[in-house]
């Protein structure tokens, strides 16, 4: 038979055993937590580095560049759609379709020739949409979070190179496409405000004034 001293020593062994895999268990939870939390973060900071996409030089380029911005945007919310299978991707995506048919009239009426003619989601004519499509699809799909965060860089885009589009514009037909793409956009930027704050993420302005994303959000 065991002697008692040794019954206690095997007790005390167990015990603080037990403790081991209680904290190891703690630990590696509080681990996870922090790694099932870093993409959003992650996503905000790699955002920063993406800058306002507008370039044209001539109003006829300000109408073909904003027909493949709103492509980039549909084109963006249907993968997003794809990977994720929330609605709302798929509504603004929708919403966006109409928004390049607005500016496909302009082209039309113009006699300009449509660069997304023949063009498959994901293809752009200009380099610079190319890319960003291909890096914000890349963004959105690490977590649903992260996906609703690269809905509201893009309509902030689209808001910054629509204001410059206005304000540089005395066509009437251009007004009012731009205005009501403009609309569209600041709606879109509230539902996906929305969404996040489902989530207790806060998006921060860029690109757009924090004081103009507040107006926005206020409506």
């Amino acid at each position: 038979m065991a002697s008692p001293r040794l019954a206690m020593s095997k007790e005390y062994t167990m015990r603080k055993f037990h403790t081991f895999l209680v904290l190891t268990a703690v630990m590696g939870i509080s681990a996870l937590a922090l790694l099932v939390a870093q993409p959003v973060s992650e996503v905000q900071n790699q955002l920063v580095t993406v800058s306002p996409v507008s370039e044209a030089s001539s109003e006829s380029e300000g109408i073909l560049y904003m027909r493949e911005e709103e492509k980039l945007a549909r084109d963006v919310y249907l993968a997003l759609y794809d990977r994720w299978v929330l609605r709302t991707f798929a509504n603004i995506a929708q919403a966006e379709q109409m928004h390049m048919d607005s500016v496909g009239a302009l082209i039309e009426a113009q006699g300009l020739v449509d660069p997304v003619t023949g063009s498959q989601p994901g293809e752009f004519k200009n380099p610079t949409l190319a890319a960003l499509y291909a890096s914000l699809v890349e963004l959105g799909s690490q977590s649903l979070q992260d996906a609703l965060i690269v809905g509201t860089i893009i309509e902030g885009l689209d808001i910054y190179d629509l204001e410059n589009y206005l304000s540089e514009t005395d066509d009437p037909a251009s007004i009012a496409v731009y205005t009501n793409l403009l609309r569209g956009s600041e709606n879109h930027m509230r539902s996906f405000s929305r969404q996040l704050s489902r989530y207790g993420i806060a998006y921060e302005a860029r690109y757009i004034t924090q004081e103009r994303l507040e107006e926005i959000l206020s409506r």
